[in-house]
């Protein structure tokens, strides 16, 4: 085992209630969304239900409960997105940093540890809205973030993960900036589409 101090969290080791901590690319991403979902997704989905609504019973009109339903979707994650950027408190990884604040793990730190087996990884330490396994960016409140916040090269940590207990070195922490991914008009989106279900869109009737 390396030397150095072997730092074990404290499980009532919590974020700052209220703050949504994020770097610069996370929340742009959440912007970009809250922008589709707001000018293009909600005015086409509400089309279409005013498209619906004209043609009779409502009961058993599929575009119309669809599209209502959509509309209470839509509505509640605008409602989430906009709670989360009024909360952001942005940390930019690739600002200068002096210090400890440059040679230990903060948020936006990455880190490069190995486990007992010798077996090493590499992560980004993130905000909750930009976790990303495939890009190995772990969450600051996740365990293995929490077990790695504060650590420097030559520390060992310990991860309380559900899997069990792991003992891990850390080898090097440095910052740099972190590519997030950005937001993407999802598949089968209303405003993408041509018509009511499956032909979105709709506009007036051909003479």
């Amino acid at each position: 085992m390396r030397k150095g101090f072997t730092r074990r969290p404290k499980p009532d080791e919590p974020a700052a209630p209220g703050s949504n901590y994020i770097t610069p690319g996370g929340l742009q991403r959440l912007h970009d969304e809250h922008r589709f979902l707001l000018t293009r997704e909600r005015p086409a989905v509400t089309a279409v239900v005013a498209w619906a609504a004209s043609n009779g019973d409502r009961s058993e009109n599929a575009d119309y409960q669809y599209g209502k339903r959509r509309l209470r979707q839509i509505d509640g994650r605008l409602r989430f997105l906009g709670k989360r950027i009024e909360a952001a408190r942005v940390i930019d990884p690739a600002a200068p940093r002096t210090g400890q604040a440059a040679t230990r793990a903060f948020f936006g730190a990455t880190v490069r540890y190995a486990n007992a087996a010798g077996v090493e990884r590499v992560v980004s330490i993130v905000g909750t809205d930009e976790v990303d396994l495939a890009r190995n960016h772990v969450s600051w409140v996740s365990p293995l973030g929490r077990a790695l916040l504060k650590s420097a090269p030559g520390d060992s940590v310990v991860l309380h993960a559900p899997g069990g207990t792991e003992y891990l070195d850390v080898l090097e922490v440095f910052y740099a900036s972190i590519a997030v991914e950005p937001f993407r008009e999802p598949p089968g989106a209303e405003s993408s589409s041509t018509g009511p279900r499956g032909a979105r869109n709709p506009g007036p009737n051909p003479v």
